[in-house]
């Protein structure tokens, strides 16, 4: 069974008072994220409820969200359990999801991803069947689906214009879970799809940043670029510094033996080990691109990729009645 934890607390929404109009000022020209900063002063603090539920075998942090008015809510980054070894799936942690989605009386609008994944498989189309929603993820997931649509040589009818999702969001969209506003940041490096999710008085920031003490996501993937991830990276670190963020992964150090994935800006920015306060774009791109030439390619990337670029469905079936996944050798 998946792990089901809840997050902790939310800070009073009074220690946001001094910090508005400094914020604000940070936010200058770029109208999306002072969309975002008024969206977080005005909402009350704890307004956003939420249950995080990891899966070990990931390290991924899926997250139910709600809004407790209407019981409206969403789903966010969920997991399909995938034995690469034997080639079986399973729906253990989308099923702790369900299971929790309906014993608490949500009624799911949504099923967010933040990007398309390269280390776990989307279980958005089961939960759809299970629990309801659409699925939705950033405009440039067509970046996506053109670069790895040609890796993979995919099928002639592989679309590679979004329209496999229900919902491409744009930087700057708005919309509402219940009562919740909710604004859709773009935060493009690790790859071009990738989106946080500013929702009531929080932000699920995918996999752009980890938490202070690791730092932030690998930039060497197709499409992804260590320059701009650093942008990326400021740019939500220009949020209010009470502001909540929620991670996607959690990785452990070796001076932490505990997972975590609540932090806040002004921890990121006071104690993030790639991108506090500080450190330089120059700094911050020697570093992440020497870090990115001596990782490994994540054991689910090929996998994860052909199907999360299609909305987490997977290839079609061959004449013979069963589904592959394909293995593009020398490739990568």
């Amino acid at each position: 069974m998946a792990e089901i934890l809840s997050s902790s607390s939310a800070q009073p929404a009074a220690q946001a008072m001094d910090l508005r109009a400094e914020d604000a000022g940070r936010a200058g020209g770029d109208a999306a994220l002072a969309a975002a900063t008024a969206q977080l002063a005005a909402v009350q603090r704890g307004a956003t409820a939420f249950r995080a539920f990891f899966d070990p075998a990931t390290s991924t942090i899926s997250y139910a969200v709600h809004d407790r008015s209407t019981m409206r809510g969403a789903v966010i980054d969920s997991v399909l359990d995938y034995d690469a070894a034997a080639g079986r799936t399973s729906t253990r942690s989308a099923g702790a999801i369900a299971d929790y989605v309906r014993g608490e009386g949500i009624a799911i609008d949504w099923l967010l991803e933040t990007h398309a994944h390269a280390d776990h498989l989307s279980a958005a189309p089961w939960l759809r069947e299970a629990v309801g929603g659409r699925v939705a993820i950033g405009e440039h997931i067509r970046d996506v689906q053109a670069v790895f649509g040609g890796i993979f040589n995919a099928e002639t009818d592989f679309r590679r214009d979004g329209s496999d999702f229900d919902r491409l969001w744009s930087d700057g969209d708005r919309f509402a879970i219940g009562d919740l506003p909710v604004t859709v940041l773009h935060v493009p490096g690790h790859t071009p799809a990738c989106v946080a999710y500013v929702i009531g008085d929080v932000v699920f920031v995918g996999d752009t940043m980890f938490m202070p003490d690791y730092g932030s996501a690998r930039a060497d993937f197709p499409g992804g670029d260590a320059r701009t991830l650093f942008r990326s990276l400021r740019r939500i670190l220009e949020l209010p510094g009470e502001t909540p963020l929620f991670m996607c992964h959690d990785y452990l150090t070796a001076e932490r033996n505990e997972h975590a994935w609540e932090t806040t800006v002004a921890a990121q920015r006071a104690a993030n080990v790639h991108a506090r306060d500080g450190i330089t774009e120059e700094d911050f791109v020697a570093r992440r691109r020497a870090r990115d030439a001596g990782l490994a390619m994540p054991q689910l990337l090929l996998p994860s990729v052909q199907v999360n670029m299609r909305a987490g469905r997977f290839p079609p079936a061959e004449c013979n009645g069963v589904v592959y996944l394909k293995i593009p050798v020398d490739r990568l």
